[in-house]
C-alpha cells in the first residue's frame, strides 16, 4: 500500500495511509536531527559563556610562566607543570583530590541546577554547537537544510557541503592541535606540525583528536549525550522535586492545540500551548520537553527560548517552558517555594567544602623535594683501612620546584660518622639529581646487623625546603 510520509516534528515520524489511518514509528537507529535556530536570553548567555570558555581553552597553553610554558601536562616525563608547581607520579594524591572536588561539585550543581553542565559546559554541547552554525551558513536555516539533503547533488549542494565540511575540519584540526598543547610545548607542535616536521606520535595525536572531534560535533552529537555518556545515566539520582531543570506547565499549556492569534483560549477550552512543535525543532537531542522529564534533556534552555518567542507573538505570558522545579509546577499554594537549601544539596556543598580544604592543605604541605636512597648491592658493606664500616648509597634527588635548587646533606643518627663524597647537589628546575655518597662509622657505634639512621637533605637557598629518608646501616 502506498504511504504518505509528513515529517512533524524531530523525533516523530507520522506516517499517513490513504485509508486514513496513522502509523506512528517512534523509533530510529539514527534519525537526522535538524535543528532550528533560535534566539532570545537563554541561547545568548550559553553563547557567550560558551565563549568565555573556549577563550580559556585556548589561551592557557599559550601562557608561559617563568620563561616556559605555564600549563604543560608532559606525560612522557611524567610530570605535570602547572605554573609554579610540578607533580610528579609521586604527587597523584593531588590530581585524585582535584578529580574528587570536580565531581563532588558536579555532584552539587546537578542537585541544585539540573543538567546545566550538559547544556553550557560540556564540550560536546559547545562544539556541536559550532558545527551547527557552520551548517547554518553555508546549508540555511533548517527548512533548507532538509530540502537540500533531499535533493540530488548538484553544482549549489556540492559547494555548500564541501564548505561545511572545510569549516568542520578545520574546527576540528584546531581543536585538537590545541588540546595535545596541553601536552606538550604548543609552539614547537604548530611549527612542527605545518613544516611536516612532527614527530609520530605528535602527529597521530592531533590525527586522532581531529578525527575525534569532527565524528562527535558533526555526526555523532545527541548520540554522545543520550548512549555514550555515563552521566546522563546517573544524573537522575541527584534530582529530587527541588531540582531546577527545564520543565513544561503542563497545567497552564494543556490542553494544547492550534488557534488563531485572536481566539481567547479559555472559550475553545485550550490551553496556552498551540501544539507549535517549535520547541521539538530547537532541540538538540530531538525529544518533546511536554513529555515530561527526560533523562535526553541536557537542559541547554533552546526551547525555552523558542517557547517565549511564540508566547510573545501569540500575546501569552512567557514561562510556558521554564527552568523551574517539580514542586513548583505541583504547588496549589502559591507560598509554597523550592529551597535550595535542604538536607541532599547541603550535604553535597559541606563535601565540596571538606575535599576542597583536603585539596588545598594536600597542596599547601607539599614539598618540593624528593629524596630516593638506593643501596649499592653489589657489596653491602665493607671496612676501610681505618677500621670503619662504609656502606655506599646513591641518593636520587627530585626537584619539584621550577628553580635551579642547590641541596645540601646531612647524616642524623650517629654520634660518629664520616661522609665520604659531595655533600652538595644543584639539581636544575623538574629534573632528577643523582649523588653517590658513602657513611663510615666506627663499629662500636653499631648497634647490630642493621642501625636505623637518616639523611636530611635541604636546599642551600631556602632552609624550608627540607626532605629526611629513613635508611638502614647494614654490618655483619
Amino acid at each position: 500500500m502506498e504511504q504518505k510520509i509528513t515529517v512533524q516534528s524531530a523525533d516523530k515520524v507520522k506516517i499517513q495511509r490513504p485509508d486514513g489511518q496513522k502509523h506512528n514509528d517512534n523509533y530510529s537507529p539514527r534519525s537526522r536531527i535538524y535543528v532550528r535556530d533560535t534566539k532570545g536570553a537563554m541561547e545568548y548567555f550559553r553563547r557567550g559563556f560558551g565563549f568565555l570558555l573556549l577563550a580559556v581553552f585556548a589561551l592557557i597553553p599559550w601562557l608561559t610562566y617563568q620563561g616556559e610554558q605555564a600549563v604543560l601536562l608532559d606525560i612522557m616525563d611524567q610530570r605535570f607543570r602547572i605554573y609554579g608547581l610540578t607533580l610528579w607520579p609521586q604527587d597523584f594524591t593531588v590530581v585524585a583530590w582535584f578529580a574528587i572536588v570536580a565531581a563532588v561539585a558536579l555532584f552539587f550543581v546537578t542537585t541544585v541546577f539540573g543538567r546545566v553542565w550538559c547544556g553550557f559546559m560540556c564540550p560536546q554541547t559547545t562544539w556541536t554547537f559550532i558545527f551547527m552554525w557552520f551548517e547554518k551558513k553555508f546549508e540555511g536555516p533548517r527548512n533548507k537544510r532538509i530540502k537540500l539533503d533531499e535533493r540530488k547533488m548538484d553544482f549549489d549542494k556540492f559547494w555548500r557541503k564541501t564548505g561545511k565540511q572545510t569549516g568542520w575540519i578545520l574546527v576540528s584540526l584546531l581543536t585538537a592541535m590545541i588540546f595535545v598543547g596541553y601536552f606538550t610545548d604548543i609552539r614547537e607542535l604548530f611549527l612542527n606540525f605545518f613544516t611536516l616536521d612532527a614527530g609520530f606520535w605528535a602527529t597521530f595525536s592531533v590525527l586522532f583528536f581531529a578525527f575525534c572531534t569532527y565524528g562527535n560535533a558533526g555526526y555523532m552529537r545527541e548520540i554522545m549525550c543520550t548512549h555514550m555518556c555515563p552521566y546522563a545515566r546517573f544524573q537522575s539520582a541527584m534530582f529530587d522535586k527541588d531540582t531546577y531543570t527545564v520543565s513544561y506547565d503542563a497545567e497552564r499549556g494543556e490542553p494544547r492545540g492550534p488557534r488563531s492569534r485572536k481566539a481567547d483560549p479559555a472559550e475553545k477550552g485550550l490551553g496556552h500551548c498551540i501544539d507549535c512543535y517549535m520547541c521539538v525543532q530547537v532541540c538538540p537531542t530531538g525529544i518533546d520537553i511536554r513529555n515530561g522529564l527526560q533523562y535526553e534533556c541536557i537542559d541547554c534552555g533552546a526551547c525555552i527560548d523558542a517557547c517565549n518567542d511564540v508566547m510573545d507573538k501569540m500575546n501569552y505570558p512567557k514561562g510556558l517552558i521554564r527552568f523551574t522545579t517539580e514542586r513548583n509546577l505541583a504547588a496549589k499554594n502559591k507560598k509554597e517555594k523550592t529551597n535550595p537549601w535542604r538536607m541532599k544539596s547541603i550535604g553535597y556543598f559541606i563535601m565540596v567544602l571538606v575535599v576542597s580544604t583536603v585539596l588545598v592543605w594536600d597542596v599547601a604541605t607539599r614539598v618540593p623535594l624528593e629524596v630516593d636512597v638506593l643501596r649499592d648491592r653489589n657489596q653491602l658493606f665493607r671496612e676501610n683501612i681505618e677500621g670503619q664500616i662504609e656502606n655506599v648509597f646513591t641518593l636520587k634527588l627530585v626537584n619539584k620546584s621550577q628553580q635551579d635548587m642547590t641541596y645540601r646533606v646531612e647524616v642524623k643518627g650517629f654520634d660518629e660518622f664520616e661522609l665520604i663524597g659531595d655533600s652538595t647537589k644543584q639539581v636544575s628546575a623538574g629534573e632528577v639529581g643523582t649523588l653517590p655518597v658513602t657513611v663510615a662509622v666506627p663499629p662500636s657505634l653499631l648497634e647490630g646487623q642493621v642501625t636505623e639512621f637518616y639523611f636530611v637533605v635541604t636546599a642551600v637557598d631556602n632552609a624550608d625546603i627540607t626532605n629526611t629518608h629513613q635508611s638502614r646501616f647494614l654490618y655483619e
